[in-house]
């Protein structure tokens, strides 16, 4: 998962090796502790548990789940198929560390498109019992520094439901702005439901 990649510039991105959970909790360049890392098919256990005990808090923001979703294998599933696409360069799929270290959510990149398009949608969760502690905000804020500096991206789309203020203070304190409501947009919750668009541009100079 090292393996070097062209980036839109044409030189090699080189994405980081996956690293064990506390050798990630170490300053960053800018001297911030960092919040996420690279997703590994060890993290399994971990976001199978997190799955089971949010079930209930998740439900009304995400699509309806089988039973399958909340078992390890399920999960090892999900990891690989997104290291997989990652791989590829179309997802940067990461998870959420609290300060010791432990797993509490994710965040992912998906839909990473280069071309004059240079964009990507980002997704993410925070635990119940780990919510309000600033950890979704700083782990936004870590996922656009990655997608503007070391991916060049130009742009990241969000949406979220439309009574999801929690969501849309987390994106608007990253310097997303709204730009309109998409009918229908997604099944969540086994409906079709309406969605806020934002996005944050990248105004660094290419």
């Amino acid at each position: 998962m090292g393996r070097p990649r062209r980036r839109s510039d044409g030189a090699h991105y080189t994405p980081s090796k996956p690293a064990g959970v506390l050798a990630c909790f170490s300053a960053c360049e800018h001297g911030r502790v960092r919040v996420t890392r690279l997703v590994t098919p060890g993290d399994a256990p971990a976001l199978a548990e997190l799955v089971r005990v949010n079930r209930d808090f998740l439900a009304p923001w995400e699509p309806a789940r089988s039973e399958d979703y909340f078992t390890v294998g399920a999960q090892r599933a999900i990891i690989g198929d997104g290291l997989a696409r990652y791989q590829q360069g179309s997802a940067l799929p990461h998870v959420i560390l609290d300060r010791t270290g432990r797993v509490v959510g994710r965040i992912t990149l998906n839909g990473i498109v280069r071309g004059p398009f240079q964009s990507c949608s980002m997704g993410y969760w925070v635990s119940a019992s780990d919510n309000g502690r600033g950890l979704a905000t700083a782990a936004v804020r870590e996922i656009i520094g990655v997608a503007f500096g070391d991916l060049r991206l130009h742009r990241i789309q969000a949406e979220t439901l439309l009574h999801n203020v929690r969501s849309q203070r987390v994106l608007e304190h990253n310097g997303f702005v709204r730009i309109g409501m998409a009918p229908a947009y997604l099944n969540i919750a086994g409906a079709w439901q309406d969605h806020i668009l934002y996005q944050v541009v990248n105004t660094t100079p290419a």
